[in-house]
């Protein structure tokens, strides 16, 4: 009932679009202030290896997670140091303009689940919690923005390639 709501009420959408501003807001300042101020995501990722996530009991919570970032994050840090500016920066747009909305949240959790198992707790929970809910509203959450006309047209570039896909076959 109540994902019916989010993902088909047009009262919803502009709830939706209250949630996706204040969330596109926080991604697009973090992203731009990362390209303008300069980002070197080494001496976080350090920190992060360095004294990460333990449970009650002293053992390592995201064993795996810090296993990754040292066998792949550091040692491509520059990857990095280009990923999560610009990533941050296109997620906010994204959900400023309502353009691809899903997608934009989508690698927006992912950004934040990632940032939640380094030991950033922040704001990362309620943004989480907000995001899933414009996850779960699909197109909804989009539809007062950008979505109302390029979701459209993604739809029927789709369906016309999949036709001519057919014929050739």
């Amino acid at each position: 009932m109540f994902n019916k709501f989010l993902r088909e009420k047009k009262s919803s959408a502009a709830i939706l679009t209250i949630i996706r501003l204040y969330l596109g807001y926080s991604w697009f300042t973090a992203g731009l202030h990362k390209l303008t101020g300069g980002f070197d995501a080494a001496g976080f990722l350090k920190g992060v290896t360095a004294n990460p996530v333990k449970g009650p009991d002293g053992a390592l919570v995201y064993g795996w997670y810090v296993e990754f970032l040292n066998s792949f994050a550091l040692p491509n840090v520059d990857v990095f140091n280009f990923i999560v500016p610009w990533g941050e920066t296109l997620i906010g747009l994204g959900l400023l303009l309502g353009c691809l909305t899903t997608a934009a949240m989508f690698f927006g959790l992912v950004m934040n689940f990632s940032f939640f198992m380094a030991g950033t707790v922040s704001h990362n929970p309620t943004d989480i919690f907000l995001g899933f809910i414009i996850l779960t509203a699909g197109y909804n959450a989009g539809r007062i923005g950008l979505d109302r006309w390029v979701v459209p047209f993604i739809r029927k570039t789709a369906k016309t390639n999949n036709r001519e896909n057919k014929v050739v076959a």
